[in-house]
Protein backbone atom coordinates (compact mmCIF):
# COMPACT_ATOMS: atom_id res chain seq x y z
CA UNK A 1 0.00 0.00 0.00
CA UNK A 2 1.14 3.55 -0.67
CA UNK A 3 1.64 6.20 2.03
CA UNK A 4 -1.90 7.48 1.72
CA UNK A 5 -3.59 8.09 5.05
CA UNK A 6 -3.22 7.25 8.74
CA UNK A 7 -6.46 5.49 9.76
CA UNK A 8 -8.16 7.50 12.50
CA UNK A 9 -9.54 5.71 15.59
CA UNK A 10 -8.36 2.45 14.03
CA UNK A 11 -8.55 0.20 17.06
CA UNK A 12 -11.72 1.77 18.45
CA UNK A 13 -13.64 1.48 15.19
CA UNK A 14 -12.55 -2.11 14.55
CA UNK A 15 -13.48 -3.11 18.10
CA UNK A 16 -16.89 -1.48 17.71
CA UNK A 17 -17.70 -3.68 14.70
CA UNK A 18 -17.45 -6.83 16.88
CA UNK A 19 -16.08 -8.75 13.90
CA UNK A 20 -17.02 -12.41 13.43
CA UNK A 21 -14.69 -14.85 11.66
CA UNK A 22 -17.10 -15.62 8.84
CA UNK A 23 -18.96 -12.30 8.79
CA UNK A 24 -19.55 -9.89 5.92
CA UNK A 25 -18.28 -6.35 6.46
CA UNK A 26 -18.28 -3.12 4.48
CA UNK A 27 -15.67 -0.36 4.47
CA UNK A 28 -17.42 2.53 2.73
CA UNK A 29 -14.34 4.78 2.63
CA UNK A 30 -11.43 2.55 1.58
CA UNK A 31 -8.89 5.30 0.83
CA UNK A 32 -5.46 4.05 1.83
CA UNK A 33 -6.91 0.78 3.08
CA UNK A 34 -5.90 1.22 6.72
CA UNK A 35 -9.26 0.35 8.24
CA UNK A 36 -9.82 -2.40 5.67
CA UNK A 37 -6.48 -3.99 6.55
CA UNK A 38 -7.48 -4.02 10.22
CA UNK A 39 -10.81 -5.66 9.37
CA UNK A 40 -9.09 -8.34 7.27
CA UNK A 41 -6.78 -9.12 10.21
CA UNK A 42 -9.86 -10.03 12.27
CA UNK A 43 -11.68 -12.00 9.55
CA UNK A 44 -11.38 -15.74 9.07
CA UNK A 45 -10.88 -17.50 5.73
CA UNK A 46 -14.62 -17.51 5.02
CA UNK A 47 -15.14 -13.87 5.95
CA UNK A 48 -15.77 -11.19 3.34
CA UNK A 49 -14.96 -7.48 3.10
CA UNK A 50 -16.53 -5.19 0.54
CA UNK A 51 -14.68 -1.89 0.16
CA UNK A 52 -16.01 1.24 -1.58
CA UNK A 53 -14.22 4.31 -2.89
CA UNK A 54 -15.05 6.71 -5.70
CA UNK A 55 -11.46 8.01 -6.01
CA UNK A 56 -9.41 6.13 -8.59
CA UNK A 57 -6.23 6.87 -6.58
CA UNK A 58 -7.48 4.39 -3.95
CA UNK A 59 -7.31 1.48 -6.41
CA UNK A 60 -3.52 1.31 -6.01
CA UNK A 61 -4.02 0.40 -2.34
CA UNK A 62 -6.17 -2.74 -2.81
CA UNK A 63 -4.43 -5.67 -1.08
CA UNK A 64 -3.90 -9.03 -2.78
CA UNK A 65 -6.51 -10.88 -0.73
CA UNK A 66 -9.38 -12.93 -2.14
CA UNK A 67 -11.57 -11.99 0.84
CA UNK A 68 -11.88 -8.38 -0.36
CA UNK A 69 -14.15 -7.07 -3.09
CA UNK A 70 -13.44 -3.49 -4.18
CA UNK A 71 -16.29 -1.45 -5.68
CA UNK A 72 -15.25 1.76 -7.41
CA UNK A 73 -18.20 4.06 -6.71
CA UNK A 74 -19.68 6.54 -4.25
CA UNK A 75 -21.11 4.98 -1.09
CA UNK A 76 -24.47 6.57 -1.86
CA UNK A 77 -24.93 3.58 -4.20
CA UNK A 78 -24.05 1.03 -1.53
CA UNK A 79 -27.31 -0.94 -1.42
CA UNK A 80 -27.62 -1.37 -5.17
CA UNK A 81 -23.96 -2.29 -5.56
CA UNK A 82 -24.06 -4.85 -2.74
CA UNK A 83 -27.23 -6.46 -4.05
CA UNK A 84 -25.75 -6.59 -7.56
CA UNK A 85 -22.89 -8.65 -6.11
CA UNK A 86 -25.24 -11.00 -4.27
CA UNK A 87 -25.17 -9.48 -0.76
CA UNK A 88 -28.60 -8.90 0.80
CA UNK A 89 -27.36 -8.27 4.35
CA UNK A 90 -24.06 -7.59 6.09
CA UNK A 91 -22.78 -7.82 9.66
CA UNK A 92 -21.04 -4.47 9.90
CA UNK A 93 -20.56 -1.18 8.09
CA UNK A 94 -17.74 1.30 8.69
CA UNK A 95 -17.37 4.81 7.25
CA UNK A 96 -14.57 7.30 7.91
CA UNK A 97 -15.99 10.54 6.50
CA UNK A 98 -12.82 12.58 6.74
CA UNK A 99 -10.86 13.84 3.76
CA UNK A 100 -7.68 11.78 3.62
CA UNK A 101 -4.19 13.16 4.11
CA UNK A 102 -3.57 12.12 0.51
CA UNK A 103 -6.20 14.55 -0.73
CA UNK A 104 -4.87 17.43 1.34
CA UNK A 105 -1.28 16.74 0.32
CA UNK A 106 -1.93 16.13 -3.39
CA UNK A 107 -1.65 19.77 -4.42
CA UNK A 108 -3.15 19.26 -7.87
CA UNK A 109 -6.47 18.09 -6.38
CA UNK A 110 -7.24 21.55 -4.96
CA UNK A 111 -8.41 20.43 -1.50
CA UNK A 112 -5.89 22.51 0.45
CA UNK A 113 -5.40 26.26 0.64
CA UNK A 114 -1.68 25.63 1.17
CA UNK A 115 -1.10 25.32 -2.58
CA UNK A 116 -1.97 27.61 -5.49
CA UNK A 117 -3.61 25.21 -7.92
CA UNK A 118 -6.71 25.05 -10.14
CA UNK A 119 -9.99 24.97 -8.20
CA UNK A 120 -11.06 21.32 -8.24
CA UNK A 121 -11.97 19.43 -4.98
CA UNK A 122 -13.60 16.50 -6.80
CA UNK A 123 -13.45 13.18 -4.96
CA UNK A 124 -14.54 11.47 -8.17
CA UNK A 125 -12.12 12.72 -10.78
CA UNK A 126 -14.50 11.72 -13.57
CA UNK A 127 -17.18 14.11 -12.32
CA UNK A 128 -17.65 17.24 -14.41
CA UNK A 129 -18.74 19.52 -11.55
CA UNK A 130 -15.85 21.10 -9.65
CA UNK A 131 -15.07 23.96 -7.26
CA UNK A 132 -14.43 26.16 -10.30
CA UNK A 133 -18.11 25.93 -11.24
CA UNK A 134 -19.21 26.77 -7.70
CA UNK A 135 -17.01 29.85 -7.38
CA UNK A 136 -17.48 30.94 -10.98
CA UNK A 137 -21.22 30.40 -11.49
CA UNK A 138 -23.10 30.39 -8.17
CA UNK A 139 -25.19 33.48 -7.48
CA UNK A 140 -25.15 35.37 -4.19
CA UNK A 141 -27.87 33.29 -2.52
CA UNK A 142 -26.27 29.99 -3.53
CA UNK A 143 -22.87 31.09 -2.22
CA UNK A 144 -24.52 32.35 0.96
CA UNK A 145 -26.20 28.97 1.49
CA UNK A 146 -23.03 26.89 1.31
CA UNK A 147 -20.90 29.27 3.39
CA UNK A 148 -23.60 29.49 6.06
CA UNK A 149 -24.78 25.87 6.10
CA UNK A 150 -21.62 23.93 5.23
CA UNK A 151 -18.91 26.22 6.57
CA UNK A 152 -20.79 27.82 9.45
CA UNK A 153 -18.80 30.93 8.60
CA UNK A 154 -19.25 34.38 10.08
CA UNK A 155 -20.28 37.11 7.63
CA UNK A 156 -21.29 34.77 4.76
CA UNK A 157 -22.90 37.73 2.93
CA UNK A 158 -19.58 39.57 2.88
CA UNK A 159 -17.70 36.50 1.65
CA UNK A 160 -20.18 35.98 -1.20
CA UNK A 161 -19.97 39.66 -2.12
CA UNK A 162 -16.17 39.61 -2.20
CA UNK A 163 -16.23 36.66 -4.58
CA UNK A 164 -18.80 38.34 -6.82
CA UNK A 165 -16.78 41.57 -6.97
CA UNK A 166 -13.54 39.74 -7.73
CA UNK A 167 -14.97 37.62 -10.55
CA UNK A 168 -16.46 40.72 -12.21
CA UNK A 169 -12.86 41.80 -12.88
CA UNK A 170 -11.57 38.38 -13.93
CA UNK A 171 -12.55 34.70 -13.54
CA UNK A 172 -11.51 32.98 -10.30
CA UNK A 173 -9.90 29.73 -11.42
CA UNK A 174 -7.26 28.91 -8.79
CA UNK A 175 -7.10 28.50 -5.03
CA UNK A 176 -4.73 31.44 -4.84
CA UNK A 177 -7.17 33.71 -6.67
CA UNK A 178 -9.95 32.59 -4.32
CA UNK A 179 -7.87 33.38 -1.24
CA UNK A 180 -7.05 36.80 -2.64
CA UNK A 181 -10.74 37.48 -3.33
CA UNK A 182 -11.86 36.67 0.24
CA UNK A 183 -8.82 38.15 1.99
CA UNK A 184 -10.84 41.12 3.35
CA UNK A 185 -13.09 38.61 5.19
CA UNK A 186 -10.31 36.60 6.86
CA UNK A 187 -9.68 37.40 10.55
CA UNK A 188 -5.99 38.04 11.20
CA UNK A 189 -5.80 35.79 14.27
CA UNK A 190 -7.72 32.80 12.88
CA UNK A 191 -6.92 33.09 9.19
CA UNK A 192 -6.12 29.40 8.70
CA UNK A 193 -9.30 28.31 10.48
CA UNK A 194 -11.33 30.65 8.28
CA UNK A 195 -9.80 29.26 5.08
CA UNK A 196 -10.27 25.68 6.31
CA UNK A 197 -13.99 26.30 6.84
CA UNK A 198 -14.28 28.05 3.48
CA UNK A 199 -12.70 25.14 1.63
CA UNK A 200 -14.78 22.67 3.64
CA UNK A 201 -17.99 24.38 2.54
CA UNK A 202 -17.01 24.34 -1.13
CA UNK A 203 -15.82 20.71 -0.97
CA UNK A 204 -19.08 19.55 0.62
CA UNK A 205 -21.06 21.26 -2.15
CA UNK A 206 -18.87 19.93 -4.96
CA UNK A 207 -19.13 16.33 -3.76
CA UNK A 208 -22.76 16.46 -2.53
CA UNK A 209 -21.48 15.10 0.77
CA UNK A 210 -24.51 15.75 2.97
CA UNK A 211 -26.91 14.21 0.48
CA UNK A 212 -24.64 11.18 0.09
CA UNK A 213 -24.39 10.78 3.87
CA UNK A 214 -28.18 10.79 4.26
CA UNK A 215 -28.57 8.21 1.50
CA UNK A 216 -25.87 6.03 3.03
CA UNK A 217 -27.41 6.12 6.51
CA UNK A 218 -30.84 5.12 5.21
CA UNK A 219 -29.36 2.28 3.19
CA UNK A 220 -27.15 1.08 6.06
CA UNK A 221 -30.20 0.50 8.24
CA UNK A 222 -31.70 -1.69 5.53
CA UNK A 223 -28.53 -3.62 4.75
CA UNK A 224 -27.51 -4.52 8.31
CA UNK A 225 -28.42 -7.96 9.61
CA UNK A 226 -29.88 -8.31 13.11
CA UNK A 227 -27.25 -7.27 15.69
CA UNK A 228 -25.12 -5.82 12.90
CA UNK A 229 -22.98 -2.81 13.74
CA UNK A 230 -22.81 0.62 12.12
CA UNK A 231 -19.67 2.65 12.93
CA UNK A 232 -19.17 6.13 11.52
CA UNK A 233 -16.33 8.60 12.07
CA UNK A 234 -17.21 12.26 11.50
CA UNK A 235 -15.11 15.43 11.52
CA UNK A 236 -17.49 18.38 11.71
CA UNK A 237 -20.75 19.21 13.45
CA UNK A 238 -22.92 18.98 10.32
CA UNK A 239 -22.01 15.34 9.74
CA UNK A 240 -22.01 14.44 13.42
CA UNK A 241 -25.48 15.89 13.99
CA UNK A 242 -26.97 13.82 11.16
CA UNK A 243 -25.26 10.63 12.33
CA UNK A 244 -26.20 11.17 15.98
CA UNK A 245 -29.86 11.85 15.15
CA UNK A 246 -30.16 8.93 12.74
CA UNK A 247 -28.60 6.41 15.12
CA UNK A 248 -30.93 7.63 17.85
CA UNK A 249 -34.21 7.80 15.95
CA UNK A 250 -33.67 6.67 12.32
CA UNK A 251 -34.54 10.15 11.10
CA UNK A 252 -32.38 13.23 10.61
CA UNK A 253 -34.30 15.46 12.99
CA UNK A 254 -33.70 13.22 16.01
CA UNK A 255 -37.45 12.85 16.49
CA UNK A 256 -38.23 9.66 18.44
CA UNK A 257 -41.40 7.87 17.37
CA UNK A 258 -43.37 5.72 19.81
CA UNK A 259 -45.87 2.89 19.42
CA UNK A 260 -49.37 2.81 20.97
CA UNK A 261 -47.88 1.58 24.25
CA UNK A 262 -45.47 4.52 24.49
CA UNK A 263 -42.39 2.46 23.62
CA UNK A 264 -39.80 3.98 21.34
CA UNK A 265 -39.73 2.53 17.84
CA UNK A 266 -36.37 2.54 16.12
CA UNK A 267 -34.37 0.01 14.15
CA UNK A 268 -31.03 1.21 15.51
CA UNK A 269 -29.73 1.64 19.05
CA UNK A 270 -26.62 3.72 19.87
CA UNK A 271 -24.11 1.53 21.69
CA UNK A 272 -22.11 4.08 23.62
CA UNK A 273 -21.31 7.73 24.02
CA UNK A 274 -19.30 9.39 21.30
CA UNK A 275 -15.71 8.10 21.08
CA UNK A 276 -12.87 10.57 20.46
CA UNK A 277 -9.13 10.09 19.82
CA UNK A 278 -6.72 9.83 22.71
CA UNK A 279 -4.15 12.56 23.33
CA UNK A 280 -1.51 10.10 22.15
CA UNK A 281 -3.25 9.60 18.79
CA UNK A 282 -3.73 13.35 18.32
CA UNK A 283 -0.02 13.89 18.97
CA UNK A 284 0.89 11.28 16.36
CA UNK A 285 -1.79 12.42 13.90
CA UNK A 286 -2.99 16.01 14.48
CA UNK A 287 -5.63 15.62 11.75
CA UNK A 288 -7.48 13.22 14.05
CA UNK A 289 -8.22 16.02 16.53
CA UNK A 290 -11.82 16.68 15.46
CA UNK A 291 -12.78 13.03 14.83
CA UNK A 292 -15.84 11.53 16.52
CA UNK A 293 -16.84 7.87 16.33
CA UNK A 294 -20.46 6.87 16.84
CA UNK A 295 -21.67 3.28 16.86
CA UNK A 296 -25.13 1.73 16.65
CA UNK A 297 -26.52 -1.82 16.54
CA UNK A 298 -29.37 -3.07 14.35
CA UNK A 299 -32.34 -4.12 16.48
CA UNK A 300 -34.53 -7.14 15.94
CA UNK A 301 -37.38 -6.29 13.60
Amino acid sequence: MTDYHIPVLRNESIKSLDIRDNGIYVDLTFGGGGHSKAILEKLGKKGKLIAFDQDKDAIANIPDDNRILFIHCNFRYMRGALRAHGFSQVNGILADLGVSSHHFDASERGFSFRFDTPLDMRMNQKASFSAMEVIGNYNHQELLRIFKDYGELQMPHKIASCIEQAREKQPITTTGELLEAVKPCAPKRDESKFYAKLFQAIRIEVNHEMESLKMMLEQSKRMLAENGRLAIITYHSLEDRLVKNYMKSCNFEGRTEKDIFGNSRTELTPLSKVITPSEEEITLNPRARSAKLRVAVKNRT
